[in-house]
């Protein structure tokens, strides 16, 4: 990634936790985007300041090839 996003890391032990609020399918993170993402659902849901926004209202549809 180029500039404007700074990485961000989600801590493992909180990773665990962390379930799709629509499947309740456990989530992977992607480093590359920085999101937590649902394959389940097919969502990616974004981390703000190290918050995971966990609302599908706020996911990003992940496309076919992802």
């Amino acid at each position: 990634m180029d500039g404007t996003s700074s990485k961000v890391a989600i801590d493992p032990k909180l990773l665990e936790l962390l379930a799709c609020p629509l499947t309740k399918e456990p989530l992977k993170w992607s480093e590359a985007t920085s999101e937590l993402v649902s394959n389940a659902a097919r969502l990616a849901y974004p981390v703000r300041d190290g918050i995971p926004i966990m609302l599908p209202s706020e996911a990003r549809t992940l496309s076919p090839e992802e």
